[in-house]
């Protein structure tokens, strides 16, 4: 299950909801996280968020059993590890 990490502030609330409203997607809050668990890949289109660069940038705090293939200005792509 591949999982993001997502600080829990108001400025990344639109990143972490694009992230969960994927099929299959569960959300879980911990203290200080919004996680974003899958089974299979995760993708977070960043003009979906409506957030600018500085935001996008710093809005992902880790990933869990998953390896990022792209992050730049226009997506967020993480695929399961087995």
């Amino acid at each position: 299950m591949t999982t993001l990490y997502f600080l829990d502030a108001a400025e990344f609330t639109d990143v972490s909801a694009v992230a969960a409203a994927q099929p299959g997607a569960r959300v879980e809050r911990l203290p200080g996280y919004v996680t974003v668990t899958s089974n299979g890949p995760l993708i977070v289109d960043r003009r979906a968020t409506g957030v600018r660069h500085s935001v996008w940038y710093s809005a992902l705090a880790a990933v869990g059993h998953g390896r990022v293939v792209q992050y730049d200005k226009d997506a967020l792509k993480v695929e399961p590890t087995p």
